[in-house]
């Protein structure tokens, strides 16, 4: 710990201005799902990792004749796996003349910095997690209409009724809020005016963050490519896992597709079906056009060709993995977004986020708690190296979190 660089002031030459905080809009970890309380209270490590279970999925037979199929018992795991910490050291003549009657502000400042930190990381679930999205990156998203439109077709797809929440670009509000005010819903706009904010809409909660990932897309996003389909790769289950594509926009690029680049199958192609996601549950064509993602980066041949390992995996043969309404044919047609700023739209609570404990450090007083305005539960503790004249202040945390990508679609926003 050095103590060399702090830079503090002389107690004769300064007030406590009791300024507030610049804090930032940490809904992600407001709304987060911490059903797993007895996860969040037990002492863990990173690693520790805690499993819950998925809708079973089936598949309808027509007539009275059973035809007896195999259950799967679906499941994700939530993992422990991020980590940060504030540490800041004193000798004891700052400390004692400087900055004992100041801790506290040092305390909040640190905790505010570090629940900035853990809010950005629980809000990359919005880039890594949905395959569906609603939003070209062109065109942004900026009134009531594209909201409606946006929800109809998340809840097209299959959706739970309850808690659905979505998750705006802070800077996309005012125009947003300002598209409504033009519409005849006096107590709506009403209350709208008197908080610039969009509060309930379409049985869908709004909330807005200052902290959304950004997507930088590959060379075929950038540059508009249309990419057009080759041929395809299935796994045992007759599910596509990798779909290679020609027509890239330079041959050999090692940056052509990127990982989390969203895709979309183009309609009125000639001579092909247009793809469409079935309905999750029931499996009926909806009309949710069908969309996925790359898992990996992906360089483009010498001959301008890709090869896209993409999810959710595609199926088309009859089942209850069934996803789609057609085969993935040669000469169908696919677009890639360009890069982004990812927001969300997620019901029935399908954001987990899991903050156990961390074990005392001996023999240095320690304590965990939890901050009442960002919702971070936090480890503090402090000490002093023997003999070297320094005393020391250490907050961390260690979290996990994950989004079930099915319960969830991105809303893009144009950068």
């Amino acid at each position: 710990m050095a103590t060399a660089d702090n830079i503090l002031q002389q107690v004769i030459t300064y007030q406590k201005s009791g300024l507030a905080l610049l804090t930032n809009l940490n809904c992600f970890i407001s709304s987060a799902n911490k059903k797993f309380k007895d996860f969040q209270n037990l002492t863990a490590n990173l690693g520790s990792t805690v499993s819950f279970d998925l809708t079973p999925r089936f598949n309808t037979t027509n007539g009275l004749i059973a035809n007896f199929e195999a259950v799967e018992q679906r499941f994700q795991n939530l993992t422990v796996d991020q980590s940060a910490n504030i540490s800041y050291a004193f000798s004891a003549e700052q400390f004692l003349f400087n900055v004992h009657d100041y801790m506290e502000k040092f305390g909040r400042g640190a905790v505010a910095e570090l629940g900035a930190k853990i809010e950005a990381n629980v809000a990359l679930n919005c880039e890594t997690q949905p395959y569906r999205f609603f939003g070209d990156g062109v065109t942004d998203i900026t009134t009531f209409l594209q909201l409606a439109t946006a929800l109809a077709r998340f809840r097209n797809y299959g959706a739970p009724k309850v808690n659905t929440r979505g998750y705006l670009s802070d800077i996309a509000v005012p125009n947003i809020a300002n598209s409504g005010l033009s519409q005849f819903t006096t107590k709506r706009n009403d209350e709208m005016a008197n908080s610039w904010e969009i509060g309930s809409f379409s049985k869908c909660e709004w909330m807005q963050s200052n902290l959304l990932p950004v997507h930088t897309s590959g060379t075929e996003g950038t540059q508009a490519t249309s990419l057009t389909v080759v041929s395809v790769t299935k796994d045992a289950n007759n599910a596509i896992t990798n779909i290679l594509f020609s027509g890239t926009n330079a041959a050999s690029d090692a940056s052509s597709v990127l990982k989390y680049d969203r895709f979309q199958f183009t309609d009125a192609v000639a001579g092909r079906t247009n793809v469409r996601f079935l309905t999750f549950t029931g499996h009926q064509v909806s009309a949710q056009p069908c969309q996925f993602r790359a898992t990996a980066n992906a360089t483009s041949t010498g001959g301008s060709q890709v090869n896209v390992a993409i999810y959710p995996p595609l199926i088309a043969a009859a089942g209850k993995n069934q996803n789609i309404n057609t085969e993935i044919v040669a000469g169908m047609k696919c677009t890639v977004l360009p890069s982004h700023r990812v927001g969300l739209i997620t019901s029935g609570d399908p954001l987990f986020l899991a903050m156990p404990k961390l074990p005392p450090v001996t023999p240095f007083p320690s304590s965990s708690e939890m901050d009442p305005e960002t919702g971070v539960s936090m480890r503090q503790y402090y000490g002093s190296l023997f003999g070297q004249n320094q005393q020391g202040m250490v907050h961390d945390n260690i979290w996990g979190s994950t989004l079930v990508p099915e319960y969830s679609m991105a809303l893009i926003f144009k950068l």
